[in-house]
């Protein structure tokens, strides 16, 4: 049964339980549906899965084992693919229930690509860039999704 509260405006509200591994292959599968959605490839080798404390309005930290998930995969895409990658997300993704925050189509090395969308009923953050400069590093693709705060099965939320 979903939350009859908001975690974003109640600080007591439940929040969703997820392992951490659950969690981190899920943002692995959905990357790599976006990847696929885009045809675009992804290389494996700059996966990573960053598990980070949730801050509350404060900047209180919760002791409960809460955690937001924000994990990334580059495509060695080229540059000339970026903005229709981001045209395919932002046609598909609202039809999935995503709205769109930012996006920009790739000009050149200082405005690059940008899409950023939300899922308005989990509050998952999505996006797809283009990350490095160009001059010192080849530019590539960067898919990403960052959850909202999970809770871990099995421990007893902490209240505010």
């Amino acid at each position: 049964m979903p939350p009859t509260t908001d975690p974003r405006t109640d600080p007591n509200a439940p929040l969703p339980r997820v392992d951490r591994k659950a969690a981190a292959k899920w943002a692995e599968e959905y990357t790599t549906y976006l990847a696929r959605l885009t045809g675009v490839a992804l290389d494996p080798s700059t996966a990573r899965a960053n598990f980070e404390p949730c801050l509350g309005r404060n900047d209180e930290i919760a002791t409960d084992g809460r955690y937001s998930l924000f994990y990334y995969v580059n495509s060695p895409a080229p540059v000339t693919e970026h903005t229709r990658v981001v045209r395919t997300l932002r046609h598909e993704l609202p039809q999935q229930g995503y709205e769109v925050t930012a996006y920009r189509e790739f000009q050149n090395a200082y405005a690059s690509a940008v899409f950023r969308a939300r899922d308005t009923r989990s509050s998952y953050l999505v996006t797809a860039d283009t990350v490095g400069s160009g001059r010192t590093r080849p530019q590539r693709l960067s898919f990403a999704v960052r959850t909202p705060c999970l809770l871990p099965p099995g421990v007893e939320q902490q209240q505010f």
